[in-house]
């Protein structure tokens, strides 16, 4: 296990965004070297690693050359050359998490059928390889609205999905392949994060409530605890634990999930790394999220997940009508707040509904802390010069 510090051993990373900025937070403070690719030259993180590569993320020779200067390889986007990762895994490279893994979840079509197939509860779906197919369907049956629409590829932070409440909305949808889901009436949205390491050991953090932005999609507060009675948390957590089972992941797995009216639990989607859902731990865990992703995908033990305090993340995003040289308006009235961490994640330019950065907000009791988010939502502006 030595082997990994203070050594030539090189970690790649898939992805230069904020995830990989906090990944390298970790990496710093075990002296782990680091090498990470992505498209822009001015990534979060070509500045915190020891080598940075700008180049595509989706094509097969840059990804393949790149993965060939690492020992193990890591991602923090989902959307990479699969079949890259499928030829460095065959030749030795190890990676996290391994590329059958990221097939089943880059496509949500190819994911909601390994729920089915897994007797995994999720939402009734249909698959459609396209705007055709899904309006003769629809003409066709006595549609029950609402419904809710997914592109099966290249969706992320809200974009890809929306809510269709009338058949007009239908016109506006992209030609592409898609699934319609049944629009399941929720308490909450949850979601628990499951760390795994190649021996199989396996743990989960405390299950988290998100509440999200009605227009943008996008995660706004994630509470930590998520305020539920005990048995639906346990279930959560066992149907967590059964997801990462199927998948047999290495590293971290984000499971959101629905809370039915019923207290059932209904797995969402997944996401195979350290997520939005989880930037709570790094103040409020004993072991953060980000530093648990490393231990996981170098097989080292895994740490505590219990809080040590109360915990919730505020998400930082554009300004609806901003867009240019950012200014994180009044970030010094939020410093000044109880228990308020601000991380900001490096991008010079904001636009609106675009994630600039988050705030935590730590306390012993979590209504103090929901009080304090609410005002550092109402307080802090990121808008452009």
């Amino acid at each position: 296990m030595d082997r990994y510090f203070s050594s030539d051993f090189t970690l790649g990373i898939l992805g230069g965004g904020q995830l990989g900025k906090m990944l390298l937070y970790e990496t710093r403070k075990y002296d782990i070297r680091t090498i990470v690719l992505d498209p822009s030259a001015e990534a979060p993180c070509h500045i915190s690693c020891n080598e940075f590569h700008q180049g595509s993320l989706t094509d097969f020779d840059t990804v393949y050359q790149f993965g060939k200067k690492a020992d193990v390889l890591t991602i923090e986007i989902e959307h990479v050359n699969v079949e890259a990762l499928e030829r460095l895994e065959s030749e030795g490279v190890k990676v996290y998490p391994a590329p059958n893994t990221l097939r089943k979840i880059q496509n949500k079509g190819i994911q909601k059928r390994f729920y089915s197939d897994n007797g995994i509860p999720t939402s009734p779906f249909q698959i459609f390889d396209n705007k055709a197919s899904l309006m003769t369907h629809l003409n066709n049956e006595n549609s029950s609205f609402p419904m809710v629409w997914k592109q099966c590829a290249g969706g992320y932070d809200g974009m890809g999905v929306q809510v269709i409440r009338a058949f007009d909305q239908l016109k506006d949808l992209p030609d592409v392949p898609c699934i319609l889901e049944e629009f399941v009436p929720f308490k909450n949205e949850l979601a628990v994060i499951v760390a795994r390491n190649s021996d199989g050991q396996i743990i989960t953090y405390p299950v988290v409530e998100m509440e999200f932005h009605p227009e943008a999609n996008q995660v706004e507060f994630v509470i930590c605890p998520a305020r539920i009675d005990n048995s639906v948390a346990d279930k959560a957590r066992d149907v967590a634990k059964k997801v990462s089972a199927a998948f047999g992941h290495v590293g971290l797995l984000a499971v959101e999930m629905f809370q039915t009216k019923d207290d059932d639990i209904i797995v969402n989607e997944v996401a195979p790394r350290p997520h939005n859902s989880g930037h709570f731990s790094i103040e409020a865990s004993y072991t953060n999220q980000f530093d648990q992703h490393l231990r996981a995908i170098l097989n080292l033990p895994l740490g505590r997940t219990e809080s040590k305090l109360n915990g919730i993340m505020v998400n930082l995003v554009g300004s609806e009508g901003h867009t240019g040289d950012v200014i994180y308006k009044n970030i010094e009235q939020i410093m000044a707040m109880d228990g308020v961490t601000p991380h900001i994640y490096g991008k010079k330019e904001t636009r609106p509904f675009r994630k600039m950065g988050h705030v935590t907000i730590i306390n012993d009791d979590i209504q103090v802390a929901h009080r304090i988010a609410e005002k550092v939502k109402e307080t802090i502006q990121v808008i452009s010069k």
